[in-house]
């Protein structure tokens, strides 16, 4: 059984005799605290935080993380508190322990509302101090290690979450040796049958494929010594998962997956990587589009290497890796190479800026978090932006930027900055303009051009795929509805504050904060909004303000729609006032609004169908006119009947076109031989514009009725 003192003699290879001294004295404080305690597995609870410190030890964390590894469960599952840590151990250890306790003290009718929130608290925890999440890996580790002694419903849960989370933030913070035993662990826990298989089967294999390896591991190194060039070659083994993911995403039979031969090549510098590559592509012939320079791009998460596929004798692939040993040590321990270099008094770039990157990530977590209306909502970003295959485009200054597949213009501007997405109008790639929907390719250059004012749009969601961008959009909508409601309130409200001759402005300041406690609102905003957004009537809320005022004596008579005056529209409103897509209103057209809970005002054709059975709610329908002053295309649809002719259909384009139109949709429909029905959705200014229109198509002899559509 692994105690202490073992421990102690592993840390002597890197600590001080005096903290492996403040390690000792924690893991005496844990056993003692711990007392009585065991675990599912029937042995000492000290044992768990005993072997997550040993995880640690192989990482060369620093003492300070070894003792919060050893305190990481006293706060949650005994009596101390985080103040008795901090007068024990000091200030940053009892953060440590405080930021990596699983927190189930807080319940939730919903568990993953409770993954999710723990989830947070976790991200607001590494924000103080990354080293959290690290403790925290090597604490999941252990209890993956150790999940024979669960039930099995409760194993599949822990490995899911495990695979999601766990593995992915590992993957992202570089920590490969940890990453790829949370994903086999949680393999053989989701699908026991099938890792078995597998492990047998590659135990087999790797029988009968020991010789050639063999071969191909003295050629390479022959070939090395041949050139003078330091460098060890291994052979290098495919986890289960990889199999098994490569099997079911490939369709490959598994001897297929076997066939590749991996090798690492780890050198002295980067020169030497350079200069091997010659080596291997000169001793076999390279793949074309196989090779990958990630020593000149790295990883988002600090992953350098060269990475070649190359045809070997009979065709067999062969991948090869190549690298200097402080990228070695950077693929396996990642941002803890930070604490490994450290331990040896010597600071290395590739760590510093492991660290660095870290940082940025966990900032861009924070970020994230600020902008998710819930932690649901957070922890599906985070999910989907852990770990995507990486694209690399260039800023015009030249900086590299990295980002998933199939990101779009969009995800680059907000990854550049939140306020240039936000402003974000145009965009040029490689000097010429393209749309901001855009899927972008590695090694373009982009520019974004933002005007002042510019606002999100909607169906950026569509498209956008990193995270940042995604809670960003969502967050800034959230925002412009809530001020583009408050606004819209306003001004229902004061219409209707107009039917009692008076305006919330003229309102004695007594009245609106004796409504806003009747109706269980905090402020004026929020009154508005809801009236801006249609959950309140506005004639209700001024009628409640008069009575306010005047107690029951307001006038009982009923009301009339708007008696003083309509509402004036132009179109440029925003979010809170939408056109019916039934009717298709324009300027110029008589037009009426209906109040619609969570959209706001939708506007109407008079004459649409759909208010028949809106006018049972009068209080709803508000009197609108159109502005005079309108500077925006409205949608419109028509009905053509036309005699089929070859060309005509362009023909019809053209003259839309001409009269300083655009056609946003275009549909045939054939009736006969000879005649077919175009639905046409024009983009047009006003009724005079659209008048225009159809004279020009009138005067095609094939066109035979056209009809405005509007139910």
């Amino acid at each position: 059984m692994f105690t202490i003192d073992d421990l102690a003699d592993r840390l002597g290879g890197y600590l001080p005799p005096d903290e492996i001294q403040q390690v000792k004295r924690a893991f005496y404080y844990a056993e003692q605290a711990h007392d009585g305690q065991r675990r599912r597995s029937g042995e000492p609870y000290v044992t768990h935080p005993l072997a997550v410190a040993n995880i640690l030890a192989n990482m060369h964390m620093d003492h300070q993380s070894l003792m919060s590894a050893m305190l990481h469960d006293v706060i949650e599952d005994t009596g101390v508190s985080k103040e008795a840590l901090a007068e024990q151990f000091g200030k940053p250890v009892a953060e440590l322990v405080d930021g990596v306790s699983k927190l189930t003290q807080i319940t939730f009718e919903d568990k993953a509302v409770a993954q999710a929130e723990n989830f947070q608290k976790m991200v607001l925890a590494m924000s103080r101090d990354i080293r959290v999440i690290i403790v925290k890996l090597a604490d999941r580790l252990h209890n993956m290690r150790t999940l024979g002694a669960l039930r099995p419903e409760k194993k599949r849960r822990i490995a899911r979450e495990t695979l999601e989370i766990y593995a992915r933030i590992a993957s992202r913070l570089g920590i490969n040796t940890i990453r790829v035993e949370l994903e086999d662990l949680s393999f053989q826990a989701l699908h026991p049958m099938r890792a078995e298989r597998i492990k047998r089967a590659v135990s087999s294999a790797r029988g009968h494929r020991r010789s050639a390896i063999r071969q191909i591991q003295n050629t390479l190194q022959q070939s090395l010594d041949d050139e003078q060039l330091s460098g060890t070659v291994i052979g290098r083994q495919k986890h289960l998962l990889s199999i098994y993911k490569k099997m079911r995403d490939q369709r490959k039979p598994f001897a297929e997956i076997m066939d590749v031969f991996g090798f690492r090549i780890i050198t002295e510098d980067v020169d030497s990587c350079y200069r091997i590559l010659g080596v291997v592509h000169n001793l076999y012939k390279p793949v074309p589009g196989r090779f990958k320079d990630y020593i000149a791009i790295p990883k988002a998460n600090g992953y350098q290497s060269l990475h070649t596929t190359l045809f070997g004798s009979g065709g067999m692939p062969i991948e090869v890796q190549i690298r200097t040993r402080e990228m070695e040590a950077m693929a396996n321990n990642g941002i803890a190479a930070h604490w490994l270099y450290k331990a040896g008094q010597t600071d290395h770039p590739i760590a510093e800026g492991s660290h660095a990157r870290a940082r940025e990530w966990v900032k861009g977590l924070l970020e994230m978090q600020r902008h998710a209306g819930d932690s649901l909502e957070f922890i599906e970003h985070v999910k989907n932006d852990l770990f995507p295959d990486d694209i690399y485009v260039f800023t015009p200054r030249g900086d590299i930027m990295e980002l998933p597949q199939g990101a779009t213009v969009i995800d680059f501007a907000y990854t550049v900055h939140t306020d240039i997405g936000n402003n974000c109008i145009a965009c040029r790639i490689d000097r010429h303009l393209a749309p901001l929907s855009t899927r972008l390719e590695s090694g373009q250059t982009l520019e974004i051009i933002t005007a002042p004012g510019a606002k999100p749009n909607l169906a950026w969601l569509n498209f956008v795929v990193t995270a940042k961008a995604r809670s960003a959009i969502r967050h800034a909508l959230k925002h412009q509805q809530h001020t583009e409601a408050v606004q819209l309130g306003r001004r229902l409200l004061n219409k209707a504050l107009s039917e009692f001759e008076t305006s919330l402005e003229e309102l004695p300041a007594q009245a609106l904060p004796q409504v806003l406690d009747d109706l269980s609102l905090k402020h004026e905003d929020a009154l508005l909004e809801s009236i801006g957004l249609g959950t309140r009537v506005a004639y209700v809320v001024a009628r409640h303000l008069v009575d306010a005022l005047h107690g029951d004596s307001a006038d009982d008579s009923p009301r009339t729609l708007q008696p003083h005056g309509p509402i004036v529209i132009s179109g440029a409103e925003g979010m809170v006032i939408k056109f019916a897509r039934c009717c298709h209103p324009l300027p110029g057209d008589p037009v009426i609004g209906h109040l619609s809970v969570g959209k706001g005002i939708v506007v109407h054709r008079t004459e649409c169908r759909n208010l028949e059975e809106l006018k049972s709610d009068p209080d709803k329908l508000l009197a609108l006119e159109w502005s005079a002053d309108i500077d925006e295309d409205f949608p419109v649809a028509l009905r053509l009947e036309i005699e089929s002719r070859r060309g005509l259909v362009a023909e019809l384009a053209s003259l839309v076109t001409d009269a300083d139109a655009n056609i946003e949709r275009i549909g045939i429909e054939e009736r006969d031989v000879r005649l077919s029905i175009v639905h046409l959705t024009l983009a047009v200014r006003d009724r005079v514009h659209l008048a225009r229109i159809i004279k020009r198509i009138r005067n095609l002899s094939q066109v035979g009725k056209i009809t405005r559509v509007g139910n």
